[in-house]
């Protein structure tokens, strides 16, 4: 045996040689990292989420109601200010589970039981995917249907 590999070994409690491959890996902390914290998710962060995987389905036009939609489409045009893509969404959120309310404007024409399945079925996949929450229900609330020949509710804008 060279010198170093005689250094790089050491002797157990029997006073046997062990080498460094044999050695128990010494836990520091006491446990699973995971349990050394918590980690909370703010009704923010999951109403975000959700209103970004309800908007990914075909056949939803827009979140939220007709006034916050209004409302949302003046506050876009202002400067500095940004999209909310939490409209239309409320969610309450536990330490385990969470349960959304959306509200949604669907696109004339399309199956509104069609597509409130897959904005159920989108937004639980994103949400669980994204936080570890299990996503207890999701409520889907129809306000409005955009008829092809309908303007948008935004306003029109004065500055060009």
């Amino acid at each position: 045996m060279t010198d170093m590999t005689e250094r790089n070994r050491t002797e157990n409690s029997e006073g046997e040689k062990e080498s460094p491959q044999t050695r128990k890996p010494t836990r520091r902390g006491g446990g699973d990292p995971a349990t050394r914290g918590r980690t909370t998710i703010a009704d923010g962060v999951v109403e975000k989420i959700a209103g970004l995987a309800a908007r990914d389905v075909l056949g939803v036009h827009a979140m939220g109601s007709g006034l916050s939609r209004t409302f949302g489409a003046v506050r876009d045009r202002v400067p500095g200010g940004s999209k909310s893509v939490s409209r239309g969404v409320k969610a309450e959120v536990g330490e385990l589970q969470t349960a959304l309310d959306l509200e949604i404007v669907v696109d004339y024409g399309v199956s509104i039981a069609d597509v409130a399945h897959a904005v159920r079925e989108n937004v639980i996949a994103a949400v669980e995917r994204m936080t570890g929450l299990e996503v207890v229900e999701v409520n889907i609330a129809v306000s409005d249907v955009k008829l092809p020949d309908e303007e948008d509710e935004e306003p029109e804008s004065r500055l060009q």
